[in-house]
This record gives structure tokens, sequence and C-alpha cells, in this order.
């Protein structure tokens, strides 16, 4: 499948937009935009290209709302044009996280409040089915991200926990493993190191051949391995963590880590760091200041310890998305809205909403090749992500 071209979809509020893609010019095109109900949550592409599997929600971060949606979309093989096929499944809450089994018989969804999960089945033709019955599960405090482990008998969800605010104490965080099979999860583990306090996970990647799992720590600004043994985490503290700021975290600052993605040749893996404080400025709203940057490592090939390499800005604020193309040369990072910030000079300017695109170099350095604006005005650039097209 990656002999076959690469798309980019990017999502403001409801509207999902494609963009052809030119890796040798690691440069974006907009082509069509297609609407789901309500504002993009995430996405998931089913594993032989045909369908991309979609969360919707009025909600958002401190929203529940009240409409929460997976569609699915048929991907054209040629173009990358999506599609509508039937009318999209009612969820209970809002999802915040999506994917699809290896096997490509099943959606899995994450919900954050409250913090729990449903699991669909997906017929020949695509289309969802109704929630799976499950026995009680533990489900953790804030579910972040939900998928299956590379052997597919498995699931870990990450749950990311909340930290102490307003008087409230620390919600723990913790990966949650459950065993897999027909559909059907129960509970294996539960890995929270510390009683998972000071462990915030929010993402986590699998390497492409090794038994690791490396994890994007939200809370703490880091980036964590696993060792993993078949489909369990044996070890209840990470084998390896290292920070991805530039400095130490600042009290009066949120920030928080972003998503994770591990090069598809296992050498490199990628984090972003993004500011989320706001404070008034000439009468105006703007950044707290802090780091939007992305977090390069190496990872030692013998031991799997993560080495960061590089820092490099983000011409954005609040880099929530990052992809890298199969042939592992781009990799794709979009911002969430504009931003209120000061410049070089000292001058309250806008940061505008973009996707950025680098050129990832045989040390797995980054270099800013191409800056794409995006209009967000009261919507927020929530998800994006690459696809494969199938071919015919």
């Amino acid at each position: 499948m990656n002999a076959h071209r690469t798309v980019f979809y990017a999502a403001v509020g409801p509207a999902l937009t494609l963009h052809d893609l030119d890796v040798e010019a690691a440069a974006l095109t907009r082509r069509g935009t297609v609407d789901l109900p309500a504002n993009v949550q995430y996405a998931w592409q089913h594993p032989t290209g045909r369908w991309l599997y979609v969360a919707s929600s009025d909600g958002g971060p401190g929203q529940r709302g009240n409409r929460h949606h997976v569609s699915v979309l048929d991907i054209d093989p040629s173009s990358g044009a999506l599609t509508p096929r039937g009318a999209p499944r009612p969820l209970p809450a809002r999802p915040i996280h999506l994917s699809v089994s290896g096997d490509g018989r099943y959606v899995l969804v994450a919900y954050n409040n409250p913090s729990s999960l449903t699991v669909h089945s997906i017929a020949a033709d695509g289309a969802v089915g109704g929630t799976m019955p499950q026995a009680p599960l533990d489900t953790g405090i804030y579910a972040h991200q939900i998928r299956t482990t590379p052997s597919g008998r498995a699931v870990i969800m990450v749950t990311r926990g909340n930290d102490a605010a307003d008087g409230k104490p620390e919600d723990p965080g913790a990966l949650k493993v459950y065993g897999f099979e027909d559909g059907r999860l129960t509970d294996r583990a539960s890995i929270a190191p510390g009683g998972g306090y000071g462990f915030g996970p929010r993402h986590l990647d699998f390497h492409p051949t090794q038994p690791w799992v490396f994890l994007s720590i939200e809370r703490q600004a880091q980036i964590q391995l696993f060792r993993m043994s078949g489909d369990e985490i044996p070890e209840a503290t990470p084998a390896f963590s290292e920070d991805t700021l530039r400095g130490p975290r600042r009290v009066q600052v949120r920030q928080p880590s972003g998503p994770i993605r591990v090069h598809p040749n296992g050498r490199f893996a990628y984090v972003s760091n993004r500011t989320d404080s706001k404070l008034d400025a000439e009468g105006r709203r703007m950044a707290a200041g802090g780091e939007d940057s992305i977090a390069a490592f190496a990872i030692d090939p013998a031991s799997g310890r993560p080495r960061r390499i590089q820092l490099i800005d983000t011409p954005g604020k609040h880099v929530r998305n990052m992809a890298i193309e199969p042939g592992g040369r781009v990799l794709i990072a979009s911002n969430i809205l504009a931003v209120l910030d000061r410049d070089a000079d000292g001058r309250l300017v806008p940061f505008p909403a973009c996707i950025a695109t680098f050129r990832i170099g045989a040390d797995g350095k980054l270099t800013l090749a191409n800056v794409l604006e995006v209009e967000t005005s009261m919507a927020m650039q929530f998800w994006s992500g690459v696809a494969v097209l199938p071919g015919r």
C-alpha cells in the first residue's frame, strides 16, 4: 500500500478538507471539502484504505455537547476525495479518539468525560454496527486514546488523568490494557507508575519492528518508553524517560506535550510541545509564553532509549496533530487556531492557524519547508492526518 499516493486531510470545525501532498516539494495543495454532522474530533483510515472513519461532536474541551457521531466516508482511490456512506452512527458522548483494529473488523472509540469506551463491528461494506456489549471495565480517568496492539489480541487505552486545580487534587493517569477477542474486552492490567500520580500520558505509538511502546506524557512534558512482552507491559515503570522541553516547565504556564509519532524506519520519534495559557495584554488576550516546538529523538536500536537530537520551533501555536507520510520524508504539523503573541521585536502580532510541512533528514532532524495558513474563524483545526490511497 505504501507504493500508492499519499494525501492529507485537515478539519476545521465540521469541515474536512482534502489536500494533495507533493512529497518532493514537501508542499500541500487544497482540494475539496466535505462537511460532517458536527465538529471533527478524530479520524482513522481503514486498513484496506477504502474508508475513513470520523468521530464528530458538538462538544469540545470543557464542553460535553449533546450530538455525537461516527461517520463512514468512502475514499476515492484515485483522488482521495471523500463521500459520506450512509447515515452517521450516534455515539453516547463526545468521542475524543477512535481507531480501527488492525484486521479492519472493529472501530474502537474513547470518551474522556466520562472516561469510557465503545467497540463497534464493521460490516463488509464498511458500515459501522451498534455498540457491542462489554463486561464492566476499568476505564480510568480522562481517556485520551485507544489502540489495538500490533498483534490485534489486546487493546491499550491511554488515560491522562488531570492536574490538581482549584482545590481539587490530582487525578492519576494510567495505561489500561485489555484482552481483545471477537470485539470483546477483558481487563488485564493497569500500568500506573507511582499510582498514576505524576504520570499523565496522552498518546502512544508502537515501534514498527521492536516490542517497544513510546508515550507522550502530556502533563509532565516527557517521552517515555515501555517494553512489551507479547501483548503485555510487564514492568510498571518506564525503561526510559526524557524531557521534551528546551527548559524546565514553568508553573504559571500550562505546557502540555502533544501527539507522538515514531518514524516508519523506527530510528526516530517526534513529540510536539504546546502552549495552552493566555493572559491580558493591551486590552486583548494573548499567549502566556512557553514553547511551541517539535522535539526530535533518536532511538537507540539496541535498548530503545530515546535521545533528544533537536528542538525546532513551529510557525503556529498549540500543535495538536502531527503526521508522517509513509515514506518517512515529510512530517506535517497542524495547530488549533490563531493566537496573539509577541514577535522577536516584542510587538503583539497574530500567529495564524496553519499547517506546516517539515522535511525529515537522514539524521532524523527536521527542516521547515512550507507553511499553509488556515482560516479558523470561530472553529478549531482539531484533527489532521495522512491517508494512503488504495489505488484501483
